[in-house]
């Protein structure tokens, strides 16, 4: 039942001259205040071939990795390692929205992607595996592996189009759920024995407003289901193609986490408490934290924000690398 699970990354070289050539003839030049264009969004640090080393030694029951690029390609890059499948753009995006630089964009049609498995589990390029995983760590049988979390949405200044975005998703969830009803059909989806107990408490406080306020969802792995995007598709089409026209990240985008709540308040998924296998850092001036986590490989999986850091970033990748490569010191056959 948990056979033929793929993985999907996304990645793009910030450093491509081409590619900054293609940004600069598109981007936005008034208005800036309604799309998020920021240099992080788009800074590679080098820590790719640790990406792949994890997924080797970790997770070697990967049938296939789905490898999506705007067109450049790491210069170390295998291509004929037998299980990566290289996808551009240009392979599951239509034309007329291209290019695209909005990762919200990109990820939506994550499902035309040729040859994608039926269970497959998406990455951004900053989260890492650390230990062995499992496919039940994904997938139990026919059903994501996952944890149903309610918490309101922040009106936050200093990213004020992520907060647009969250409130978006929770529209279209309104839509076609209810929240009470939800709870009753589900009760152990919301109070799963192992949840955080954060987060217990907030679904229970959430049963005293009649409407969804929005929903947390860790910044980790995300596991779908093909036909749940297919789903969603199939009844928010019109919404869905405009925001895969945003060339720029936009306050009236919705993300893929709409597919991931859709699927769990759909009852496709079974319970867990994902939060604690998964560490979340954002890039400091100073990461000891970060780097002795790396080194302990304290949790199976973490992921590494890039938050628009200030400081040394050649030392601080340094640092970084040096880390990884104390626990992932052999190339893999994603190498050359």
């Amino acid at each position: 039942m948990n056979k033929d699970i793929d993985f999907v990354i996304l990645w793009v070289d910030g450093n491509d001259p081409k590619w900054q050539a293609e940004k600069a003839k598109f981007e936005p030049k008034t208005d800036t205040s309604k799309t998020s264009n920021n240099e992080e969004r788009y800074r590679d640090w080098g820590l790719l071939p640790f990406w792949f080393r994890g997924v080797e030694k970790f997770t070697p029951w990967v049938r296939k990795i789905h490898f999506v690029t705007w067109g450049h390609l790491p210069s170390w890059l295998n291509r004929n390692a037998p299980k990566l499948h290289i996808v551009r753009h240009e392979d599951f995006i239509p034309e007329e929205c291209l290019p695209l630089f909005n990762s919200n964009a990109i990820e939506i049609g994550m499902h035309k992607i040729p040859g994608l498995a039926d269970k497959f589990v998406y990455f951004n390029d900053d989260i890492f595996l650390l230990n062995p995983l499992k496919p039940t760590d994904f997938f139990i049988g026919d059903k994501a592996v996952d944890m149903l979390a309610l918490q309101p949405v922040v009106a936050n200044p200093k990213n004020p189009v992520m907060s647009h975005i969250y409130i978006n998703n929770s529209l279209v969830l309104c839509k076609y759920f209810d929240k009470r009803s939800n709870m009753k059909k589900q009760p152990s989806a919301y109070f799963k024995l192992g949840y955080p107990l954060m987060y217990w408490g907030y679904n229970l406080l959430e049963k005293a407003f009649p409407l969804f306020t929005g929903f947390y969802t860790i910044h980790a792995a995300s596991p779908f289901l093909k036909r749940t995007l297919e789903e969603v598709w199939n009844k928010e089409g019109a919404l869905l193609s405009e925001v895969q026209s945003h060339r720029f990240r936009e306050n009236s985008d919705i993300s893929q986490y709409v597919f991931r709540e859709w699927q769990k308040l759909s009852g496709n998924f079974v319970p867990k408490n994902i939060q604690k296998s998964t560490k979340y850092f954002e890039i400091k001036e100073d990461n000891t934290k970060l780097v002795n986590t790396i080194k302990k490989s304290k949790y199976n999986m973490l992921c590494i924000n890039d938050a628009s850091v200030k400081g040394d970033i050649e030392k601080i990748k340094r640092e970084l690398i040096n880390a990884f490569t104390s626990i992932l010191p052999e190339k893999s056959s994603y190498e050359i």
